[in-house]
Parts: structure tokens; C-alpha cells; sequence
């Protein structure tokens, strides 16, 4: 680990101390430079949970990953820099069954600073948010034009949220993904990472993808599709303005340069197919 090199691959700089402005910074700092993307798995190669290549992807070679890939290294970043970090096992929520995925389906993290928890999460895409959650509160955390909330029911938390996207007359929060606060390791998500490179019901084998935070929206790349989305200004009550440009399959590699940084060591085979509902739902 270079902390330094790292630092300066998501434009942050070491922290004077292990506090939460800094954990807040370094989170939305590393949310709007490195992507959320799986193209590894559609360019010929195989994504291993070792921190060593993980580093020299993400920082060497600048590319991005999925969770356990980018909360992986950002929680040995995290360790590395002072702060107390758990590993944790989420389950996310399926929009197409309806029920959430199996025990280690996604890796999140837990930082706690002075007594108190913060939930973390730079490896989740949309609908993820920029900034620590509290573990402390069950109450709404609004970030921009969208509110989050951590629902707990005995040993289970379940993050949930509202937004332009989904907010309804009635007001219903939207499940993003449960999890506990019991500490995970790294090799334990072995299994389900080989799971979502090879499985016709997981959303990464069935799709090239491609996500990245900007200022102000989004960015997301899936198959032969552009999306770009802008959010309202905080405080109007607008709408998200998206739109959708489809794309060439000589315009992916200049597009993945221009507007992730992307550059991949062999050729990208395009996927954008159905996700088959899993057998065994939880």
C-alpha cells in the first residue's frame, strides 16, 4: 500500500487525522474517480480478491471494480490512514424477485470513530450515496435529492431510500440491501465472486457496466448504451433529467477512455442480456 499514491489517484491528499470530515472527503472523493464496473469479466479476465492486484489495478492501472473489489482496497486505505474499519456482508435486494441475495452477495463496510458507526460503501453503483451513513440513527439522512434511512430489525440492517426515481404519492422507501454488523473478511467473499463472474442470475455476468459519481449526476455505461443522468438542484423540487445515447461498438473503447479513464488490456465483448431470476432467494 502507497498511501500516497493512492491518495492521489482519487485527488485526496492524508488527512491531519482519522476524523469524520476526512472519512467523508475520501469517501466522495473516491466515488467520483474511481468507476464502478465489472469489464474485467467481459475483457477475458477473471477478477481474484487478492489486495496486492486489487492496488494495482485500481491505483496502478486506474481502473475501478465492484464492491468487493472497491470497498476492499478503500478499507485497507482506511486502516492504513488510522481509522478502526469492519468488514460486513450485504444483501442486496432484487428488483426483479423482489427478495435479496445470498450472505456475502456484497461487501460493505463499517467505520467507527469515537463510539460511533458510520456505514461506507464506495462499490454499489446507483443508488449508492456519497457520503457515510449513521449507524446510530434509524431516522432519514438526506443527501441532495435523495434520503436514505438504516432500518433495523434485530440483528438485520436495512438500508433503504427515497428519491426522484422512486418517490411515490404515498412516500414508500425502497430496500437497497440488508446486512449485519458481524466482521467478515476479504477470502470469505471468494465464493460469491466467482458467483457473479459466471452465474446468468447475477447482473454482472449478464452485463457490461460501467458507473461513475459526477458533479451534479452520473455516468453509466451498460452494453451499447450511454446513460447520463443530472440531478435536480437541491431545495427545487425538479425532476432527473436523463438521457440516453447509444453507442457503436468501435465508439465503447473511445468512450471508456474519455469518460472513465478506462483503458483495457484486451477487447471488450459488449453484453447487455436478461438477468435469469435466482433459484434460491432470501
Amino acid at each position: 500500500m502507497d498511501v500516497q499514491k493512492y491518495l492521489k489517484r482519487i485527488g485526496s491528499t492524508v488527512p491531519a487525522e482519522p476524523d469524520l470530515d476526512a472519512l467523508r472527503s475520501i469517501h466522495a472523493r473516491h466515488l467520483l474517480s474511481v468507476p464502478f464496473e465489472n469489464l474485467t469479466i467481459h475483457s477475458g479476465g477473471r477478477i481474484q480478491l487478492q489486495l496486492p492486484l486489487i492496488y494495482d489495478k485500481i491505483v496502478t492501472r486506474r481502473r475501478g471494480g465492484f464492491c468487493c473489489e472497491n470497498n476492499g482496497l478503500f478499507s485497507w486505505l482506511l486502516s492504513s490512514l488510522g481509522f478502526q474499519v469492519t468488514t460486513l456482508s450485504g444483501q442486496v435486494k432484487c428488483t426483479s424477485t423482489g427478495r435479496n441475495g445470498p450472505p456475502f452477495n456484497h461487501l460493505v463496510l463499517m467505520v467507527t470513530l469515537r463510539g460511533h458507526r458510520w456505514l461506507c460503501d464506495v462499490g454499489f453503483g446507483l443508488p449508492g450515496f456519497s457520503v457515510p451513513l449513521s449507524l446510530e440513527t434509524s431516522g432519514p439522512q438526506a443527501e441532495g435529492h435523495r434520503v436514505y434511512r438504516i432500518r433495523k430489525e434485530g440483528d438485520m440492517h436495512f438500508l433503504e431510500w427515497q428519491g426522484k426515481e422512486n418517490r411515490g404519492a404515498d412516500g414508500d422507501w425502497k430496500d437497497i440491501y440488508k446486512f449485519t454488523l458481524d466482521p467478515r473478511r476479504l477470502e470469505e467473499f471468494t465464493d460469491m465472486c466467482q458467483y457473479h463472474q459466471s452465474s446468468p442470475c447475477s447482473i454482472f455476468f449478464c452485463k457490461s457496466l460501467c458507473n461513475i459519481l459526477k458533479p451534479g449526476g452520473t455516468l453509466t455505461y451498460i452494453g451499447r448504451r450511454l446513460i447520463s443522468t443530472t440531478f435536480p438542484s437541491e431545495g427545487t423540487g425538479g425532476v432527473l433529467d436523463t438521457t440516453t445515447r447509444e453507442l457503436q461498438d468501435e465508439e465503447i473503447t473511445v468512450v471508456l477512455a474519455e469518460e472513465f479513464g478506462i483503458v483495457l488490456d484486451s477487447p471488450l465483448i459488449p453484453k447487455d442480456e436478461a438477468v435469469t431470476p435466482p433459484p434460491v432467494m432470501y
